[in-house]
Parts: C-alpha cells; sequence; structure tokens
C-alpha cells in the first residue's frame, strides 16, 4: 500500500513502502540545481554508496503514451464542468487510479508538451495539450514521467520548459528533457522500500526537429554509450535499482524491430565491473500498439505498452487504443547487498473505451475488455514471456 506524500516548492516529496515520507530536494539551500549525487545523498542515510539497508518488497506499475487528441482534450473540457478548471483529465483517468495509486512507483509516458493557458490546443502533427493535464496524473497516484518522445518539441524549447515547469508544480519527477545542462544529466530519482531507484529516458528522435540552438541537452537520444554510462553513474552515486525508459522501435507494429532487439540485447548484457546489470529493468513506449515482454541476460524488457490516453475511431487503427501495464515487484536480493530484484513480473490489460464518455478502464467488467485482453495478451507473450515467468493480473 503507498502511504500519503507531501508536495512542497522546490521538493519532490516521495513514499517510502512500510517506511514513512521524506522529501528529494531539487534545490540545493543556495537556490541552485542539485546534480544527481546531491540529491542521492540527500537520501536518510546520508551516503551515495548503495549501502544495504533494511529494504523491503516494493512494486513498480509503468503506463503507455499519453497523446491527448482533440477529441480527449474536448473530453476534459466536458468533464470540467461546475469543477472550477478549464480542463478536469481526473475522470478519464479514474479507471486505472486504483492501479497506479495502489503501486510503490508509478511511471507514465508525457509524450507532449503543454500549451500556454488558453490554448490553442492541437492534436497530430504537432501536440499542444492543457497543462491540467499534470494535475490529474498526479492525482492518480503518478510518481515520475518520462518526457522524451518524438512530439517533445512540437511547440519548442518554450513548450518544453512549460511542461516541466507544471509537473514540477504538481509534484512529479520527470527525465528525459530537460532545461539545462544539469538537469539533463540527472535521471529522476525515486525510493521505495529502502531503495534508491534512478530513472533514465530517451528517445529515438524528434520527427525532424532540431534540437534547440545551443541547447543540445535538452532531449535525451538514444545513444548506447550514453546510455550505460548514465546508468554506471547513477548507480556510482547510490541508486540500487536502475530503470530505463527509452522511446524506440516502429509504430503500429506489434514485433520488436531490429534496433529494439539489437539495443535491448546489449543493455541487457552491460555489467559493471562487479559483474551485475547495470540496468535493472527497460520499459518501452512509441509504438502505439501492445508489445512483447522479454527476459533478456536475465533483465525484464516491456518493448512497449502502447498507448495509453489515445483516440483511434478509424477500425484499421483499433490496436491503438489497447495497452498493457507492466507490474513488477523489487526485493533486496539476498545474494548481493545493496541491489534489488525483480521477484515477480506481472502484467495488466488496459484500453481506451471511446464511450461517449471517453475513459481510460482497466480490468473493466464490459463486454469490449475481454476482446481487447485477449489481443493485448497475445501480442505480450508473444515472446515466450510467459515461460519466463510473467503472469496476468487482474487487479
Amino acid at each position: 500500500m503507498r502511504v500519503a506524500r507531501r508536495i512542497a516548492i522546490g521538493l519532490v516529496a516521495v513514499g517510502v513502502a512500510g517506511g514513512g515520507v521524506y522529501a528529494i530536494p531539487r534545490l540545493l539551500e543556495n537556490g541552485t540545481a542539485a546534480t544527481a549525487e546531491q540529491r542521492l545523498q540527500a537520501k536518510p542515510n546520508g551516503s551515495g554508496k548503495a549501502t544495504a539497508p533494511d529494504g523491503r518488497p516494493f512494486t513498480l506499475v509503468a503506463t503507455g503514451d499519453i497523446i491527448p487528441y482533440p477529441s480527449i482534450i474536448q473530453r476534459a473540457a466536458d468533464d470540467a464542468a461546475g469543477t472550477g478548471t478549464a480542463y478536469d483529465f481526473r475522470k478519464i483517468l479514474a479507471g486505472v487510479k486504483p492501479i497506479v495509486s495502489a503501486a510503490d512507483l508509478a511511471i507514465c509516458h508525457h509524450e507532449i508538451p503543454y500549451a500556454k493557458p488558453g490554448g490553442p490546443y492541437t492534436g497530430y502533427p504537432a501536440f499542444k495539450a492543457p497543462h491540467q493535464l499534470a494535475d490529474a496524473l498526479k492525482d492518480a497516484g503518478y510518481d515520475s514521467c518520462s518526457t522524451a518522445s518524438n512530439h517533445t518539441l512540437d511547440d519548442g524549447f518554450d513548450g518544453l520548459s512549460r511542461t516541466l515547469d507544471h509537473l514540477d508544480r504538481v509534484g512529479l519527477e520527470h527525465v528525459g528533457s530537460a532545461r539545462g545542462a544539469e538537469e539533463a544529466r540527472a535521471p529522476a530519482l525515486l525510493s521505495a522500500g529502502g531503495a534508491r531507484v534512478a530513472q533514465l529516458d530517451y528517445t529515438y528522435g524528434t520527427n525532424g526537429i532540431p534540437l534547440p540552438a545551443g541547447k543540445p541537452w535538452s532531449v535525451n537520444l538514444i545513444d548506447q554509450s550514453r546510455i550505460i554510462a548514465d546508468a554506471r553513474a547513477a548507480r556510482a552515486a547510490g541508486a540500487h535499482v536502475v530503470v530505463l525508459s527509452v522511446h524506440w522501435g516502429t509504430e503500429w507494429q506489434t514485433a520488436p524491430d531490429q534496433q529494439q532487439k539489437d539495443l535491448a540485447q546489449a543493455l541487457t548484457a552491460s555489467r559493471g565491473a562487479d559483474g551485475l546489470p547495470d540496468i535493472d529493468l527497460i520499459i518501452g513506449t512509441h509504438n502505439h500498439v501492445p508489445q512483447p515482454y522479454e527476459k533478456i541476460n536475465g533483465t525484464w524488457v516491456v518493448y512497449g505498452m502502447g498507448d495509453q490516453i489515445a483516440s483511434f475511431y478509424e477500425a484499421e487503427k483499433a490496436r491503438g487504443n489497447m495497452s498493457s501495464i507492466p507490474r513488477f515487484t523489487f526485493a533486496p536480493a539476498a545474494a548481493h547487498p545493496g541491489r534489488w530484484e525483480v521477484v515477480k513480473a506481472e502484467y495488466l490489460t488496459q484500453y481506451s473505451d471511446m464511450g461517449p464518455p471517453f475513459r481510460v478502464v482497466c480490468a473493466s467488467c464490459t463486454d469490449e475488455y475481454a476482446r481487447v485482453d485477449k489481443e493485448v495478451t497475445s501480442a505480450v507473450t508473444s515472446r515466450g514471456a510467459t515461460a519466463q515467468g510473467l503472469t496476468r493480473a487482474t487487479r
């Protein structure tokens, strides 16, 4: 059960499974940005080393791409009637809130930027959404969001900065895009069960939009050497668990493409000086449809979850309304003090119910759910994940 969390200016509050609440500072007392190592050292034991605390198992869930098309933005406007806000995305996410909020750590994929207050709000090919989405994500129980995608720069650097400002406002960690070079070097830092969790995030590209002049650090691009170096840096700074979010693959393709397979093979094979994996879990986004889970070199890889919030009305794109929710349970590794390992791997089915009204639902009792669940399960298990220990959760 997730414990209560607080939000404070300049701080990100994080719930610790079975062990109280404390804040991870983004800013130092002098107002400058804290580095990853400084933030890790701000944890209770005051050390940047991966010591072996009295750890407990914790759960981590992740969900797919959030892409508010104009129809979804209109739904949020309709749902906001009488609430005192122009847009309310909470009802859209209410169906998955019980699963997200029950996890010790929950990660979303924030695909798009926020527009200026009042808009205009736009859809494909250049998305711009209302910033009230951030409030709904926080309300649903998310702890962190990956923000590197092919749409990160749809509203330029201003849109990128605006998005991160609002995620900060509601107290959500984020990684993948940055407002400064120091921020770009820092992972998202989370804590659960006594473990320090570092989340990294990278994208294959930005739809041909060049990185802003003088700001090559604004969006993390996939580079195998850099990913491994960043994972090792996070580990050296004190992270017990390193989770990689990655925006990759071929849209509308259930099977992983060659880039995904090659990169997954290389990253899961990477080992530190201690012989242990540099990365503990890989979670993929971008493909719009559910993709397989697979354990490679002993590490779980979710090639792609599919879209969490999308609205595809065309029959040939109906699969774009289906996705999976991976849930991994980590526990202290008895053989390796200071490290945690996955001891349970599960998935749930999720889909966008076109309604009206539009809602994201999970484990719904509607007739439609059984068909969707069958398709999601077929994709998720298509590379042998069931034999590797993946199970289907119902709640």
